[in-house]
């Protein structure tokens, strides 16, 4: 049998990083078995789905490098699909109209909580004789859920779950509007889809056994499910925007790679020995998802941070480069003159944890500086005009390479018998408009003569400037 996987998500919301774990499983189990993986949109919730949240979506898939096989898939275009399903259970007997008003149900509810009760259904219309009109108008229509025997569960990562059906009642199929319900087209969808095994949180439990019965009204044999536990956050609670960053563009936002957050994504409630770092091919070659771990997973924004800077660090350059042009190019940097990409990572590789630290350090490789630190001013430029003109001289007839760029800095401090950091320190300030950058010699290949000889002369006059 061939494996068939889906992941779908409501265009309610940004894609969050629950659902793209739960993405991430369900892509690593198709891809492990040679199977296909499927993009489903569940957009019947029409109030709320939204257009902006269908592109965020695979923009953020295509950004994790989820390739999809088929879909993306939306629901409401399937609605003429749900309606013939719909009379085929009418007509079968699995399900009837329900004519109980509002009113109705929420004294029924009200009376079933005095009594302690779990508020449920009681089944009022599950076998009168019903005619349009007689209690409310238009119905809903009910699943006939069988009151006797259980239904066990076979979950991948959990193991056997039984539930006893006489607590599940006649649950909405579709709305006195026509719209169906999420466990009712869930059902025809990953049955048309030929959807094998169902990988999603464990909020979903309670659904899958009423979605079972459904299958099995249908004959349709029901598909295989893994429920992953949810995500805390560092106190404990579920996983929300209170403990930082949750959609996972905002953390591309924020110059995570892709490839530390789904390495983070995958090592959040599973494990391979003691191994921390899993590039995909690692992951598709060990990630099962019947180690998935049952207990909740907490959300570790340091471990995190600590997997893209080893990202950062040991990926190509020039894969890091196509990243950082994105961040560039959102903060309206212009590239196309200056150094290239892949220099500037070599440059900062060592020194940035993100890659949004690493553009805003960059700036200066590719424009003058538009202001200068107070401070720095005060502390470098203050008294630093010989400094500033000896420079001026060495740079001006240096070969424009790092060793020589080095041995010049390094020869001003000589001729002025000073520590080489009062001469590096001003040139730095004058380069980048701060205290800090990468290595002096480095920041010097990468900027240029021209722009080099320009900046110090700009800091050569707020020196002078500082001593009148």
């Amino acid at each position: 049998m061939s494996v068939v996987t889906r992941f779908a998500p409501s265009p309610t919301g940004h894609l969050h990083i629950g659902g793209a774990r739960t993405a991430l499983f369900s892509w690593l189990h198709a891809r492990q078995h040679g199977g296909r993986f499927v993009l489903r949109v569940e957009d019947t919730d029409r109030e709320r789905s939204e257009a902006i949240y269908v592109e965020a979506i695979l923009e953020g898939m295509a950004w994790l490098g989820l390739g999809h096989d088929e879909g993306p898939y939306f629901q409401t275009q399937r609605f003429d699909r749900y309606r013939a399903v719909l009379e085929q259970l009418l007509a079968s007997g699995h399900a009837y109209p329900c004519y109980c008003s509002r009113e109705r149900l929420a004294a029924l509810r009200e009376a079933q909580q005095a009594r302690g009760e779990k508020p449920r259904y009681d089944g009022y219309c599950r076998d009168r004789e019903q005619t349009a009109g007689s209690e409310g108008d238009p119905p809903v229509i009910r699943f006939r859920t069988p009151r006797e025997g259980s239904i066990t569960v076979h979950d991948l990562i959990r193991g056997e779950i039984v539930f006893d059906n006489a607590e599940l009642d006649d649950l909405i199929i579709a709305r006195s509007d026509g719209t169906p319900t999420y466990n009712f087209t869930v059902v025809i969808d990953d049955t048309d889809m030929g959807i094998t095994h169902v990988v999603r949180g464990d909020d979903h439990i309670n659904n899958t056994p009423r979605q079972m019965h459904i299958c099995q009204a249908l004959a349709h044999a029901p598909p295989a499910y893994a429920h992953v536990p949810m995500i805390l956050g560092a106190d404990g609670k579920r996983l929300s925007k209170r403990h930082g960053a949750v959609s996972v563009l905002q953390y591309r936002e924020e110059g995570y790679l892709p490839e530390a957050l789904i390495n983070y994504l995958a090592r959040l409630g599973w494990s391979h020995g003691d191994e921390e770092i899993f590039d995909r091919d690692a992951l598709l070659a060990h990630f099962r998802l019947t180690a998935v771990h049952k207990a909740p997973s907490s959300f570790n924004p340091d471990k995190l941070l600590w997997l893209n800077q080893h990202y950062i660090k040991t990926l190509p350059a020039t894969r890091v480069a196509a990243e950082l042009a994105w961040q560039m190019d959102r903060r309206q940097i212009d590239v196309r003159e200056g150094p290239t990409l892949e220099a500037v990572v070599e440059a900062y590789r060592e020194r940035a944890k993100t890659l949004a630290e690493m553009a805003e350090g960059s700036r200066f490789f590719y424009a003058d500086p538009a202001e200068y630190d107070p401070k720095a001013l005060r502390k470098h430029l203050v008294g630093a005009e010989a400094v500033l003109d000896a420079l001026t001289e060495q740079l001006t007839a240096a070969q424009w390479t790092r060793p020589a760029l080095h041995e010049a800095v390094e020869a001003v401090a000589t001729a002025l018998t000073l520590k080489l950091g009062k001469v590096a320190q001003p040139l730095r300030v004058a380069l980048t408009g701060t205290s800090v950058s990468p290595p002096i010699d480095v920041s010097l290949e990468l900027v240029g003569r021209e722009a080099t000889l320009r900046r110090i002369a700009r800091a050569r006059e707020l020196a002078a400037g500082l001593a009148a």
